[in-house]
């Protein structure tokens, strides 16, 4: 007799990896991270997408990327304009972390 591996599903964003192992993290980045800071009226969805995906690339959150770049898509940032971030932060974060970034966004914005 064969045993079959359990199957697990894969949650769509290290947010909910990080719900099911630590729920109180979660909780404080759904408020008051998304509730009141990406709410400001201080800056734009767009504006705050090209900060953070600035920041994830610079300090190499390689697990963070992938949904940083869907939600930046979504608020109006086009794949050329997070190119040419990509690029202008190799010169601040290196090119290494740049490299790791554009293979990662290519990955996720490509297929």
């Amino acid at each position: 007799m064969t045993t079959q591996p359990a199957v697990h599903s894969t949650p769509a964003s290290p947010r909910e990896m990080a719900r099911a192992f630590t729920p109180a993290l979660t909780e404080l980045v759904e408020d008051p991270l998304y509730s009141q800071v990406w709410a400001d009226p201080a800056l734009s969805p767009r504006d705050r997408s090209i900060a953070t995906v600035a920041a994830v690339v610079a300090l190499y959150r390689a697990e963070e990327l992938p949904a940083q770049l869907r939600r930046a898509v979504d608020n109006g940032v086009t794949q050329a304009e997070l190119a040419a971030i990509i690029t202008h932060i190799a010169f601040y974060a290196g090119f290494p972390a740049a490299i790791s970034a554009s293979a990662i966004a290519a990955r996720t914005l490509l297929d």
